[in-house]
């Protein structure tokens, strides 16, 4: 079972199931675990990877929070998540950056999901109210 398909299921979605936070939260479970895991591997690299492991964890936190925001239906805070989307897109995209600065594996996968997962931020930001 999916998180979209959860959300879809809660009650409060019944008259209304936005496609884009569903997306978004799905991305954004995924990239806080990703990221939690490139700052891990970051660790383990001989070079000074400083920057990027502070990045990353941040990166990760900011999605966590913003998963658990954008997954609860019932009540409204649409201002709050509107925001908090804006700037998880812009943490994501700070850490890709970052991330692509290097060469091993495991930065450019977190880059990648971080930019899939702003653009999918983005997205849901504009379709809440």
């Amino acid at each position: 079972m999916s998180i979209r398909k959860m959300i879809s299921l809660h009650p409060a979605s019944k008259d209304h199931n936005n496609q884009a936070l569903a997306d978004a939260v799905h991305h954004l479970m995924y990239c806080s675990k990703m990221s939690l895991s490139c700052a891990d591997a970051c660790m383990a690299e001989s070079m000074d990877m400083t920057q990027c492991i502070r990045l990353c964890l941040d990166c990760s936190d900011i999605c966590e929070a913003t998963a658990k925001l954008g997954a609860r239906r019932t009540g409204d805070d649409q201002p709050m998540l509107r925001e908090l989307l804006e700037v998880c897109a812009r943490m994501c995209e700070q850490c890709a950056a970052e991330c692509e600065r290097h060469d091993h594996d495991h930065c450019k996968l977190c880059a990648q999901i971080c930019r899939e997962c702003a653009e999918d931020c983005r997205k849901a930001a504009l379709s809440i109210g």
